[in-house]
This record gives structure tokens, C-alpha cells and sequence, in this order.
């Protein structure tokens, strides 16, 4: 009688196969969560940005461009003139008695990436101390500009 059992009672074959039902259940039930949430974690800050519509200056007179060297010289490129060091008392007088001439003539700055950040400030206070209305920054694209 044992034989008649045991022929009956088959040998269950072990399955070598992973049942992904649970955990597609589990993505599921997770990518819902996630859809439902990320609107929620966004946070916002209301700034009240300026407009501006940048583009390159363009200017019907040659640029003044003041040149502040890392060791804090100055040098005047004034029209069609090659640039010529100047000091500070020079170039306040000068500066300020061309732009009360020529009132519309954009003025620069220029200055390496080695000088002195607080040089390139003080010769813009200097430069608005002399009469100039605008002063601007002058620079290069690099590498990652866009």
C-alpha cells in the first residue's frame, strides 16, 4: 500500500523561476506615488526680476575704455587713439571733461581676470565721481559661452 501512496503523492518539481508579480506591483503602486507627489515638492519663491532685452552695444561713437592693469595702472584708449597710461588725477580730469563734451559716448572698463576685483570697483566710482553716467564692463566670451 505504501507504493499505491507514494504514486500518487508526485514529487513537486522545485520552479527556478522568480515571480516578478509583487514587485511590478510594488513599481506600480511607487511611480503613482511619485506622479502624485512631485507637483507638491516644488517649491517657489515669487522675485520680481528686471526685463531686459540684452544685445551688444551699439553705438554710432568709438568707446572710451579705461584699463585697469593687475597691478592697479591705468591706461585711456580714447576714439581712434592708441592707449596711453594715464594716473588717476590725469585720468579723472580728462575723462570728465570728454564726456561733458560728447555726453553719449558709452565708457568701459577693462581689466584681466588677474586684477583685483576691489581696483575694478574703485575705478568705477572714480569714473562716476568724474561725470560719467554709465559705466560698463567689458569682457570676452570664453570657452562656455552661449
Amino acid at each position: 500500500m505504501t507504493a499505491a501512496i507514494s504514486r500518487h503523492r508526485k514529487r513537486r518539481k522545485l520552479k527556478s523561476e522568480i515571480n516578478v508579480v509583487p514587485y511590478i506591483d510594488v513599481m506600480l503602486v511607487l511611480l503613482i506615488i511619485f506622479m502624485v507627489t512631485a507637483p507638491l515638492l516644488t517649491l517657489s519663491v515669487d522675485v520680481d526680476l528686471p526685463k531686459s532685452n540684452a544685445r551688444s552695444v551699439d553705438s554710432k561713437a568709438d568707446p572710451i575704455i579705461v584699463s585697469v592693469d593687475a597691478e592697479g595702472r591705468y591706461s585711456l584708449k580714447l576714439k581712434d587713439a592708441p592707449a596711453e597710461p594715464i594716473d588717476a588725477q590725469t585720468l579723472k580730469a580728462k575723462l570728465g571733461a570728454f564726456v561733458r563734451e560728447n555726453p553719449d559716448v558709452p565708457v568701459f572698463v577693462a581689466a584681466p581676470g588677474s586684477a583685483d576685483y576691489q581696483r575694478v570697483m574703485d575705478t568705477m566710482v572714480m569714473l562716476t565721481e568724474a561725470g560719467v553716467p554709465k559705466v560698463g564692463l567689458m569682457s570676452q566670451p570664453g570657452d562656455n559661452a552661449r
